[in-house]
């Protein structure tokens, strides 16, 4: 093979000498003795620059007690970095409890360092190594100085079996993605599993609450009464369509809407609060049980951190905690105009319906004239989609920015603290358009023949005519499903054919197995620090999607069931087969993501109690029954409750006080028309009865709230955070080493003991008042 003939194996010599000295294939090491790898291109070799600065880069990691070899082929040149057993026996001891037991030291020891432990501790001392000049790997490879740097894949069979399609519904296994990816990849796999495996309920109760929907499709009476009203007259509901339509016109939109707009809408929203409460607090319970048992219950983090500086500096001395006002008041004041900013963006939704309300109206597609509104919707979600998109990249290099200038002091809490920001700016995006459908949408419209109008000349676009359900169920099913459908496409997609082109435009393997070992990790995607963080950012969306507006679309968890069992091993896939093997990170929980997950909770308390209030036609329907009903009048009638509801909700306005009667189609015959609202048939002010149902639904939501926040607690109550299993085997710990500390103390003793000066006792009063005596 032509590249053999040119290849080039060195090695560092156990000596001072530098630089690396020449040696034969035959003599190279086992790939396993190398953990971490450094790649270059090949042209740094000509240019001696670039060279010095490699040499003391590698240098500097030398001095620290690693060692390292250089292999070329024909594109690029490889460093690999093996570290001194010095540099773990090192951790090992700052880690340990200062007054733990001598057993458990001889016990480190004897223990071999875990693997996941070696790739850490060098990927930091890595990222923290400075060349002479003070540059760091990153700066290096701005120069062009280093390409890529990555720990190897080794082993794994077990992950590789998991990393398919045909384990989809197999238990994951958590202990071996733990033992090579780390506790924070395998916390996100047991935290992704088990979210997926509570969907089952979830998915499950809101398609029984859709079907039942199914039940009423034809025996509802509002349904009933809409398809049989062929003699009102709904007026004109914007510009866009100049005709008077017959309520019995809106008659499959209204049977549709009943499908997610009944009164099982309200029991299935109080169940998914409770739902979020016991998945939350039963999956801490288990997250204690795997910690517990990785022996990590009392891990702290800063800890980890301090050891890894102290190991890369010896003379490292920790950043103090500080605060700044000013600095916090500035990120407040962005962080606000970036959430209006957000808020603007759903304005600018606002006015493209509105303008394609009026472009729709004079399309020369016919069909497109009889359904503008449901046009508009279906185009306005697109375009919301294609605005998270495009603004995901934006509130992402923003709160990289914030963070920046916040200054953290550790890597753990700058994470902690760009995971918060970026999930409000996130959360803004994702959810804007849909507080506007919910609560907004259709309420500022004024009243026909006195309409709100954008720039004095658009008309506000209303609800569908079957009610503001329908553009919030269209407008979530829309979102939610392109984003777990083209969001999962991409995902797979983009690294494997972003993988198939690094292994097309690559050099042919190289006969040495350590070369060609390292050829292939380098073919593979490589990774970043965002890596897991955007997979926990999209279920966190996801979480938001399944339960905040749930109310107006029970089959949010079904769908969300279906794309995690897709996602899971999508994502295995990805980690094993696709990228570069992630940098193992210890962790003892998901961190900051469970704060988000609580926020979520309350935050669909909030979010389903106003819509079933505000946006669903419940309240109206049983302040009807139980004010205005036919069935108060006869106790023993037959007649349904809910008889002549849809003309007690319609108000009158007359055609004669429209600005241009005669330019709506049909106005010849027609005296007057109906619209939904509660306003008086002359001067269209608002009556009593809207007065009364706005009390009743502040009431409703106030109450709604307040008892699923009771149910939240109570379920957090009942349910403990840690079971008392752990708890218990906590306690044996303490114990066993407060009892091996008290053997080991009597231990001591009996080997001191034999001829000792006698011990001075202290002297008591009685024995100095009689030598004062003596004396005198």
């Amino acid at each position: 093979m032509q590249g053999e003939e040119n290849l080039q194996i060195l090695v560092e010599p156990e000596g001072d000498s530098f630089p690396l000295m020449e040696i034969s294939p035959c003599e190279t090491e086992a790939s396993e003795q190398w953990d971490y790898v450094l790649v270059a291109d090949l042209r740094t070799q000509t240019d001696p620059r670039q060279v010095q600065q490699q040499r003391q880069f590698l240098e500097e990691l030398r001095r620290k007690g690693f060692h390292t070899k250089m292999i070329k082929d024909q594109k690029q040149v490889f460093f690999g970095i093996r570290a001194d057993n010095s540099i773990f026996d090192l951790y090992g001891s700052l880690l340990l409890e200062p007054e733990g037991p001598a057993r458990h030291t001889e016990q480190a020891e004897a223990t071999p360092v875990p693997v996941t432990t070696r790739i850490r501790i060098v990927n930091f001392v890595v990222q923290k190594n400075k060349t002479s000049a003070g540059k760091t790997f990153e700066n290096l490879v701005k120069d062009g100085v280093f390409e890529a740097r990555f720990p190897l894949h080794k082993g794994g069979k077990n992950l590789k079996t998991w990393a398919q399609w045909r384990g989809m519904f197999r238990k994951q296994p958590v202990d071996d993605i733990r033992d090579y990816f780390g506790e924070k990849v395998a916390l996100y796999f047991a935290w992704l599993g088990w979210y997926t495996y509570m969907l089952v309920p979830a998915a499950l109760t809101g398609l029984v609450v859709f079907l039942s929907g199914f039940s009423l499709f034809e025996a509802s009476q509002i349904s009933r009464e809409i398809c049989e009203a062929h003699d009102i007259l709904m007026c004109p509901l914007g510009d866009h369509s100049r005709r008077y339509q017959r309520l019995s016109e809106t008659c499959t939109f209204a049977k549709l809407t009943h499908l997610f707009d009944n009164d099982g809408t309200v029991v299935f929203a109080i169940f998914m609060a409770l739902w979020a409460t016991v998945f939350l607090e039963i999956w801490k319970r288990q997250r204690a049980s795997v910690v517990l048992q990785w022996d990590l219950y009392v891990w702290d983090e800063d800890q980890e951190e301090m050891a890894l500086e102290l190991i890369n500096c010896p003379s490292y001395k920790p950043q103090l905690h500080e605060h700044s006002y000013l600095r916090s008041t500035v990120i407040l004041v962005l962080t606000l105009l970036m959430i209006s900013l957000m808020i603007g963006m759903a304005h600018v939704l606002v006015v493209y319906r509105v303008l394609a309300s009026a472009l729709f109206s004079s399309s020369v597609l016919p069909f497109l004239e009889e359904q503008v509104t449901t046009a508009v919707v279906v185009t306005g979600a697109l375009v919301h989609y294609v605005t998270i998109v495009i603004m995901t990249k934006v509130n992402k290099l923003v709160a990289l920015k914030l963070c920046d200038f916040e200054k953290p002091r550790t890597f753990s809490e700058r994470e902690s603290r760009f995971t918060i920001r970026f999930f409000t700016l996130q959360f803004f995006a994702h959810f804007s358009s849909l507080i506007y459908i919910a609560f907004i949408l259709g309420r500022i419209n004024g009243h026909p023949g006195k309409s709100t109008r954008l720039a004095g000349l658009w008309k506000l676009e209303e609800c569908h005519a079957s009610g503001c359900m329908m553009d919030l169920f269209v407008q979530m099913a829309i979102i939610m499903g392109l984003k777990q459908t083209l969001s999962n496409c991409v995902e797979y997609l983009g690294p494997w054919l972003a993988h198939k082109w690094r292994s097309k435009r690559a050099s042919a393997p190289a006969r040495d197995p350590e070369l060609r070992d390292w050829q292939r990790n380098y073919l593979l995607n490589p990774v970043n620090t965002f890596s897991l963080f955007d997979e926990f950012m999209e279920m966190m969306i996801q979480y938001g999607f399944t339960t905040i507006f749930v109310a107006a679309f029970p089959l949010a968890p079904l769908l969300a069931l279906f794309s995690n069992l897709v996602e899971i091993r999508l994502d295995a896939i990805k980690m094993v087969r696709l990228q570069r093997r992630l940098v193992p990170r210890k962790a003892k929980d998901i961190g900051t993501w469970l704060q988000v997950l609580e926020t979520i909770g309350v935050l669909a308390v909030i979010a389903n109690g106003m819509v079933i209030a505000f946006t669903s036609e419940f309240i109206p329907r049983v302040v009807y029954k139980y004010r205005y009903s036919p069935c108060l009048k006869e106790a023993n009638s037959t007649v349904d409750c809910l008889t002549g509801y849809v003309n007690h909700s319609l108000s009158v306005f007359y055609t004669k006080d429209f600005q241009d009667p005669d330019g709506i189609e049909g106005s010849e015959n027609v005296t007057h028309c109906r619209y939904r609202d509660y306003r008086h048939p002359h001067h269209y002010t608002l009556t009593k009865k809207f007065w009364f149902l706005l009390a009743i639904r502040l009431a409703f939501v106030i109450l709604f709230e307040h008892v699923a926040l009771c149910i939240k607690l109570i379920a957090a109550w009942f349910v403990p955070d840690v079971p008392q299993s752990v708890k218990n085997s906590v306690l044996e710990i303490k114990y066993q080493r407060l009892c091996e500390k008290m053997r080991e103390r009597r231990r001591l003793g009996r080997v001191r003991t034999g001829p000792q000066p006698p011990t001075p006792t202290r002297p008591t009063l009685a024995s100095i008042f009689s030598t004062r005596s003596t004396d005198v």
